[in-house]
């Protein structure tokens, strides 16, 4: 084994198993709230962080522990979860043909080092009716979705454009991630083969 990842998202398990590295998923889960005034920035960044020291601290085997974040933001705000069906139509009217930014943090820590980035990806959605929105809705995929949408789902079908990493916005973006990976296991998946 080269690491654990301190996430409960099986987008990030998926993702991180296309990169050929051995690792063991350990609950991860902390307190999300925003700080006041806090910017979108600096609570990516942190949750990114205290996922993976949560994580730390329940192994013992010096391994090193990723943990990630993902949000969306949206005239400088940030989109969490949606709460219920109101919540979830104001999001995606929110977004609705316009451009907002997909932040996702990854941060890899061990007991004696910290690394991390923040990878911020452009995303254009087409306009959206309020029927789709409410189908949409219905689907079940926005319930558990930062800004009430899934790309990799059927919410794919609302998305104009991106600029950036298409796997940062599913929730963790490759490139960076081994870069990162590559600094704390001496291994690098290339050997291996």
């Amino acid at each position: 084994m080269d690491f654990y990842l301190a996430s409960t998202s099986e987008r990030r398990v998926q993702l991180l198993g296309l990169l050929d590295y051995q690792f063991r998923r350990i609950d991860g889960t902390i307190d999300e709230r925003i700080f006041d005034g806090e910017m979108v920035h600096d609570y990516v960044l942190r949750m990114a962080l205290n996922k993976a020291r949560c994580g730390l601290e329940k192994v013992s085997s010096g391994h090193p522990v990723l943990g990630a974040d993902t949000v969306i933001s949206c005239d400088g705000g940030i989109l969490g979860k949606p709460q219920d069906q109101h919540q979830s139509l104001q999001m995606l009217r929110r977004l609705s043909d316009r451009t907002h930014q997909v932040l996702t943090a990854v941060a890899v820590v061990t007991n004696t080092r910290e690394q991390h980035c923040i990878v911020t990806t452009d995303v254009t959605m087409r306009a959206i009716s309020d029927d789709e929105m409410i189908r949409y809705w219905h689907s079940g995929e926005p319930v558990d979705k930062a800004g009430s949408y899934a790309i990799q789902g059927i919410g794919g079908k609302f998305i104009a454009s991106i600029h950036g990493s298409y796997s940062a916005v599913v929730g963790l973006p490759l490139v960076e991630s081994e870069y990162l990976l590559k600094k704390f296991v001496p291994d690098c998946p290339e050997s291996k083969n």
